[in-house]
């Protein structure tokens, strides 16, 4: 294809999102355009499914934002790039030796999948901060803060920002303390607790001896 504007593949991209990536040759971003649908078209699904929490929130307000971002950019690209790296320049190459860490957000943007399909399909489920649920709202803000640190976490740490290492540090800590309280007064058995507490800890070892790559 000659351009830019390349015409055709900003029209392929705007029938069927990724075509126009693909046409021109630019794989990357072809595959993150799918993955980007994917994830986006799993929120809907938990939203639609499921008569959870955060149903309305999910389909008439989160997905919508997020499909018109997600497609836009996907066309605006396909009509103006001429470049094959990634659809989102700002996420640093794998190659300035961070690649473990955004790894590592991945898996918490994954998490926050996990966490989003708990909340949706179980509805009834109450989540122990300090050995005791909350009621209302207030159960449900502390369901929502569950995904919502862990997408947070994730985009810091794919971005690799300093500020994503701070999330992490406050998420570890509150986890740790939330997770040994509920160990003391909540009653067996603590499988689950005692892995959560061992892996964290893991984790943030190995983070914090990584923490020298985070940038401002």
């Amino acid at each position: 294809m000659t351009g830019p504007p390349f015409i055709t593949a900003a029209v392929l991209s705007g029938i069927l999102p990724g075509a126009g990536q693909a046409a021109k040759g630019h794989l990357v971003k072809t595959a993150e355009t799918l993955t980007l649908g994917i994830m986006i078209g799993t929120a809907w699904y938990f939203g639609e499914a499921f008569e959870g929490p955060f149903s309305a929130f999910l389909l008439h307000a989160a997905v919508p934002v997020a499909v018109a971002g997600w497609w836009g950019r996907q066309v605006h690209d396909a009509y103006s790039s001429r470049t094959a790296g990634s659809l989102f320049p700002v996420l640093p190459l794998p190659s300035r030796g961070s690649l473990d860490l955004q790894c590592i957000g991945v898996l918490f943007l994954l998490t926050a999948f996990t966490d989003l399909y708990i909340i949706q399909a179980r509805p009834d489920y109450g989540l122990k901060i300090f050995g005791t649920t909350l009621p209302g709202v207030w159960g449900v803000l502390s369901k929502a803060q569950s995904p919502t640190l862990h997408v947070l976490i994730g985009v810091g740490f794919l971005l690799v920002k300093r500020w994503g290492l701070f999330v992490y540090l406050l998420y570890a800590g509150f986890g740790t303390v939330n997770a040994a309280v509920n160990f003391a007064v909540l009653p067996g058995p603590h499988r689950i607790r005692i892995i959560f507490m061992l892996s964290l800890i893991v984790f943030t070892t190995y983070i914090l001896w990584r923490r020298d790559r985070f940038a401002l």
